[in-house]
């Protein structure tokens, strides 16, 4: 699989000055972890759920979560989960080796899912890539983290896991700094299972009876930018220690009354798709780009989407522009080893070798997995092309 492949060749070719890289389900942990993009969230009771999973692929989709947790009632647990075996057994019957599905996680609600469904997929198991962990803490990852890896054990498979950042006690004051300890010394004695961490910022926000606007991203929520800032300064360092951290969920995907002014500029549509701001204006799209580019900003990378409208703009925004790719190729230089400052080759502003060769590094990392755009080329025409009626 790869970003983008579901668009024709020659549509690559005119958007793309270094295409995405082809990965598999197999590919080393670092690769998947950037390329996680857009995570599609999927009930694990929907009857067509092998159908689903083929057409989201068909349609960009290169990792969804099935979700047994609060998706789903607690009453559909038992049916969740034996939907998903005979999923699984469709998929596994239908697509081969699977190299041309998504990545698939299962979030669980309680460890001794992880062995019991591990076992109940049989043969099926290849397509599975790991498991969302909620509400996790020291105290209750652990289980689950020993769970996963006496499943994988069982299987012969690498497993992933995919801890959720959601808990109370992590968004709390008085026992943030000690759960965020908790979590790190877990993680880290984990750290070859882990594969990204992900934010529950819904349940965040739900602590205090707190839910934000399609015109609000969640870094307008003080409180719960307070712990993204504090969940990457000390699980998402850039010295060899940190995480790849996920950011947080948008809500919204249809026409709201909006009482703030649309957040997407004129300019950037204008001659070439200005009908394509107004769609995006309609169906709350805007805030969701504003709120990917400060994920990004704050240091968080890929996004959990709840509608497959999302994975599109994610993805678009996710492509590593000419400019920042020639910026990050300067300063990684063998010659430029010895720090020093240069202007950019695009001229507009300073590269100081050292401070910013982290920020390169995972630059370069980012245009593996979703490409480098053409000079000229935005998320603009990206997005055009990515959509499916276009």
């Amino acid at each position: 699989m790869r970003h983008f492949g579901h668009l024709a060749p020659d549509i690559r070719n005119a958007l793309f000055h270094k295409e995405p890289v082809e990965f598999t389900a197999d590919s080393p942990p670092g690769t998947l972890s950037v390329a996680l993009g857009a995570t599609l969230y999927s009930p694990a009771t929907r009857p067509k759920l092998a159908e689903d999973i083929v057409k989201q692929a068909g349609r960009g989709v290169v990792s969804m979560v099935l979700c047994l947790e609060d998706s789903i009632s607690d009453a559909d647990v038992v049916a969740g989960e034996e939907n998903l075996v005979r999923q699984f057994a469709v998929l596994a019957e239908e697509s081969g080796d699977g190299t041309d599905l998504p990545l698939l996680f299962i979030r669980v609600r309680a460890a001794a899912q992880i062995p019991d469904l591990v076992g109940r997929l049989g043969p099926a198991v290849r397509l599975l890539s790991g498991f969302v962990l909620p509400k996790f803490t020291e105290e209750r990852g652990v289980p689950f983290l020993e769970a996963l890896a006496g499943a994988e054990a069982d299987c012969g498979r690498r497993l992933f896991a995919m801890p959720v950042l959601e808990s109370p006690e992590l968004l709390h004051l008085e026992s943030r700094g000690e759960t965020l300890r908790g979590i790190a010394r877990t993680v880290d004695k984990y750290r070859d299972r882990i594969l990204a961490l992900r934010l529950g910022v819904t349940d965040f926000c739900s602590a205090y009876g707190l839910r934000r606007a399609p015109d609000m991203t969640a870094y307008d929520v003080q409180i719960v930018a307070s712990v993204i800032a504090d969940v990457v300064n000390v699980l998402g360092r850039a010295d060899g220690t940190g995480f790849t951290v996920t950011g947080p969920v948008w809500e919204y995907f249809r026409l709201h009354e909006r009482m703030f002014k649309p957040q997407l500029r004129q300019s950037p549509f204008l001659g070439r798709a200005e009908e394509l701001r107004t769609a995006l204006i309609e169906h709350d799209m805007d805030g969701l780009l504003r709120e990917i580019e400060l994920d990004r900003a704050n240091g968080l990378q890929g996004k959990t989407c709840i509608h497959p409208s999302h994975v599109a703009p994610v993805h678009a925004l996710s492509v590593v522009s000419h400019e920042e790719f020639s910026d990050a190729v300067d300063i990684l230089r063998p010659e430029r080893g010895a720090g020093g400052v240069l202007r950019s080759a695009y001229t507009n502003k300073m590269n100081e070798i050292k401070p910013h060769r982290a920020w390169a590094e995972r630059t370069l990392l980012r245009a593996e997995a979703f490409g480098v755009a053409r000079e000229g080329v935005g998320f603009v025409e990206l997005l055009t092309a990515s959509l499916p009626h276009t």
